[in-house]
Formats: structure tokens, sequence, C-alpha cells
């Protein structure tokens, strides 16, 4: 599961890193919710 959330990621990523801004995977909790941290242009 992690794996495929983190290609998913990975195929928005170039377009967020165009604005100036990140995603970052930072858990998958058991009941299968994901969270993230949006950084630079996107963390506000």
């Amino acid at each position: 599961m992690r794996e495929k959330i983190q290609a998913a990621l990975d195929k928005v990523r170039p377009a967020l890193q165009r604005d100036g801004g990140d995603v970052e995977l930072v858990e998958v909790t058991p009941d299968n919710v994901v969270k993230v941290k949006l950084k630079g242009a996107c963390g506000g």
C-alpha cells in the first residue's frame, strides 16, 4: 500500500516542485489514513 501511495505522490511531485513546493509521505495508518506533509509554497 505504501509503495502505491508513494508512486502516486511521485506523479504529482513535479507539478508541485514547479510551483516551489513539495509533498512528503509521513504515515499510512493501520486503517489506511494517509498523512502527508506539504512543504514550501504548498505549506500554507
